[in-house]
């Protein structure tokens, strides 16, 4: 007799069929151990790259929320491995429900929790481990999904329901993740990315960048399909498209506070790259979004759970004479590319504050607001390479830095904050600014 095949594989081998074309940058054996899996509610996307030494806690303490706030839910973990060459995707798939089950009351009431993992490449590139983490979803069903990174060491399994139960029980459609950071720390996202973000679409989202989000199916097919996957620039950016995509499109969005933010060291040659994966994608996105923008005014806050942000006083190093020299090498070095993004005003201060002695340093809100607003409408207009303007914008990031970092040198933890906050007020009373140049 042949075998009889249950309703979750039909619809699992369907959408499988349907979606093959969309979806050929799958591997054969990976879509297999998806039609292996069936229908699901939850999925748990892992994306690795020699992670060996962390990965089993950071796996278990998955297991463990999953099994204590979503028991009856059929769930499963999907690893989607950069070429690991120190066994993270076995110890993945080795880290059996079991293991998690002793831990868990009432084991006889749980599901399975499968572990799946699929190698995509030889090195990391987040935006192809986040479309195969998108796929998965796409063909399983998924009705939520959550993306954690391992480098997020602090895991606990109160981050599961955090992300997952604002989409899986009340409707939304992204959640993304607040922290208490050091005062120091993120500074690309608190003095550029989230007030512009803010500034332009309204809403106070304070990671809209995140390494760990949760968001609803809906969301995760509309974006797969809607998406070019082949632009290397747009995968690497693929998170925030992503929020951005959420901003933009209608969906629900809240943030839930998962608790301190592990600070990771970062080379000053990473700035470059963080800025085409950020602002880059920021600027990019005003093109096709202006109709929406344009008719925003000022900011409301957006449903969160927990904290909206803390900060803490636990000292980052910075190498704060490094940041004026590279600023002033930088203004002086690109003075030519300047005179093509900036208004002459607007040069003429940034040159002042260069010539200005360390202790007398200011590079006010304003003028930072006036820079970064300048730079998008020369992004915009294409008075350049796009890509040079994104590098031209670094050591002007680093002057701001460097005040930002003077001015609350002896504060608070509440003094940090207030200071993101009037630059985030200044960035919303300056926007006329940016409408009068962009029209």
């Amino acid at each position: 007799m042949p075998k009889e095949v249950s309703s979750a594989e039909h619809t699992t081998a369907v959408r499988t069929d349907i979606k093959l074309t969309e979806e050929s940058f799958l591997t054969d054996d990976f879509v297999r151990q998806l039609m292996s899996v069936g229908e699901i509610d939850i999925l748990i996307g892992l994306p690795t790259h020699n992670n060996a030494k962390t990965i089993s806690a950071f796996v278990a303490a998955v297991q463990d929320g999953i099994l204590r706030w979503f028991p009856r839910e059929r769930a499963a973990i999907i690893n989607v491995d950069g070429g690991s060459r120190d066994g993270t995707p076995e110890l993945v798939l080795n880290a059996a429900i079991d293991d998690a089950g002793g831990r868990i009351f009432n084991r006889q009431t749980l599901r399975t929790l499968p572990s799946i993992s699929a190698k995509y490449g030889n090195s990391v590139e987040r935006g192809t481990a986040f479309r195969t983490i998108l796929a998965a979803a796409d063909l399983l069903g998924a009705k939520a999904g959550v993306v954690i990174s391992p480098e997020s060491t602090n895991i606990k399994p109160e981050w599961l329901p955090a992300l997952l139960s604002p989409i899986y029980k009340e409707g939304c459609d992204l959640v993304l993740p607040t922290y208490a950071r050091h005062r120091f720390d993120g500074l690309l996202i608190s003095n550029l990315l989230y007030p512009m973000t803010r500034a332009l679409y309204g809403l106070r989202i304070r990671e809209p960048y995140a390494s760990e989000f949760g968001f609803s199916g809906r969301l995760g097919s509309q974006f797969l399909a809607q998406n070019s996957w082949n632009d290397e620039a747009e995968r690497a950016a693929s998170e925030v498209r992503f929020s951005t995509a959420a901003l933009t499109g209608g969906f629900r969005i809240s943030q839930s506070f998962l608790g301190i933010k592990p600070h990771l060291e970062r080379r000053a040659a990473d700035l470059v790259p963080a800025l085409r994966q950020t602002i880059g994608v920021l600027f990019s996105a005003m093109e096709s979004t202006s109709s929406l923008w344009t008719s925003k005014s000022g900011s409301e806050p957006v449903p969160t759970s927990g904290a909206t942000q803390q900060f803490v006083l636990d000292p980052v190093r910075i190498n704060r004479k490094r940041l004026g020299e590279m600023f002033r090498s930088g203004v002086a070095e690109l003075q030519s590319v300047f005179q093509s993004i900036l208004s002459p005003d607007t040069l003429a201060e940034l040159q002042r504050v260069a010539r200005s002695e360390s202790d007398d340093f200011d590079y006010s809100a304003e003028l930072w607001v006036r820079t970064v607003y300048e730079f998008a409408v020369a992004h915009h207009k294409a008075v350049i390479s796009r890509d040079h303007i994104i590098q031209a914008l670094a050591p002007l990031f680093r002057g701001r830095v460097l005040t930002f970092l003077i001015e609350n040198r002896n504060g608070s933890a509440e003094d940090v904050e207030s200071s993101v906050e009037n630059l985030c007020l200044e960035f919303e009373r300056l926007k006329p600014h940016l409408l009068e140049l962009w029209k």
